[in-house]
Order: C-alpha cells, then structure tokens, then sequence
C-alpha cells in the first residue's frame, strides 16, 4: 500500500486518467472528489463488498433450464 499526506485542495492522479482530490477535513472524517471517466465504476468499499457477495450467491444459484426455456417462447 502507498501512504500519501495530502492536504485540502490537494490531489493525487492515478494512471494518468483518475483524480482524487481532498475536499474537506473534519476532524477525523476526510471528504475526497474522484474524478474518473464513466467507464471506471468507482464505490465505497463496503458497497464494493456487498456487490461482490451478491454476484458470488447469484452464481451459486442452480438455473431450472426448463424454466428459461419457456420464459424465452412467450
């Protein structure tokens, strides 16, 4: 992991197309701005880790392929 001091109004630039910028300091809560393009999803790390355990119990989940079958008839 890189540790990095930054001060409000200061930012770091990841592979040459993030921005991350300190917005705010309140006592021990830091306010960041990420600038990024659309294509790079960017969440809160405990969102992040909800999502991936939805994605790995939906992938355990048995398919009926009968039912998928006639759901794509109708």
């Amino acid at each position: 992991m890189l540790a990095l001091s930054r001060k409000k109004d200061e930012a770091i630039i990841i592979n040459d197309d993030i921005e991350v910028t300190v917005i705010e300091i309140k006592g021990e809560q830091v306010k960041l701005g990420i600038t990024a393009p659309k294509s790079v999803p960017v969440y809160r790390k405990e969102v992040y880790v909800q999502i991936q355990a939805a994605n790995k119990e939906a992938a355990a989940q048995k398919v009926d392929v009968n039912a998928l079958k006639n759901l794509f008839k109708k």
